[in-house]
């Protein structure tokens, strides 16, 4: 007779990404997965492999519906400009709501603490940062085939820059969450549109 989960995968891959994103990788214990996931060693193991193998599918599931549902939301709901402005003040509001909101950003906190010697960690991280520059340089693009965005802001660096703020605030989430600090960066970001 095979065997059948007993547990729903989706929760506890939720569960995992909460864990992960509270305390890090190397900082979490395999008995704080089960603890936390509400599943049994054994079934950890049976259906991810292992912590790592866990770890990149916890990773991959916060890409997916934070920052992809996210970025499409936003391209789908708002004039470009309007869309940039409110990825980066959804990122300094995270940041500054308060103790939960110190664990700054998943994916930036993984890169700090794995993705230089982790190549799969590594590659999950960049292709998100990738993402989320794309969305800066389509969004650009779009502001200025509509009029809204000079055409004299070089796309591809604004779009560099804009990433290079967005994880400044993720980082600065984690030890500066002063918001009138985050509303200046978010200020000088975006001024980066308007040469």
């Amino acid at each position: 007779m095979p065997w059948h989960k007993q547990f729903d995968v989706e929760l506890a891959l939720e569960r995992a990404v909460d864990v992960f994103w509270n305390r890090g990788y190397e900082a979490t214990s395999i008995q704080d997965l089960v603890e936390h996931m509400g599943v049994q060693r054994a079934s950890l193991y049976a259906t991810w492999g292992d912590k790592h193998a866990l770890f990149l599918a916890a990773l991959r599931r916060y890409d997916e519906t934070m920052r992809s549902e996210r970025l499409t939301r936003l391209e789908a709901d708002h004039d470009p400009r309007t869309a940039i402005r409110k990825l980066f003040e959804a990122f300094a509001a995270g940041a500054a709501g308060g103790r939960r909101a110190r664990r700054g950003c998943f994916l930036t906190n993984t890169a700090l603490e794995l993705a230089a010697h982790d190549r799969k960690v590594g590659r999950v991280v960049a292709h998100s940062q990738q993402e989320i520059e794309a969305f800066f340089r389509r969004s650009i693009e779009r502001g200025q085939a509509a009029g809204e965005i000079p055409k004299a802001v070089d796309a591809a660096t604004t779009a560099s820059g804009l990433l290079a703020s967005l994880i400044g605030i993720a980082v600065l989430a984690r030890s500066r969450p002063e918001r009138s600090l985050l509303n200046h960066v978010v200020d000088d970001a975006l001024r980066r549109l308007d040469p």
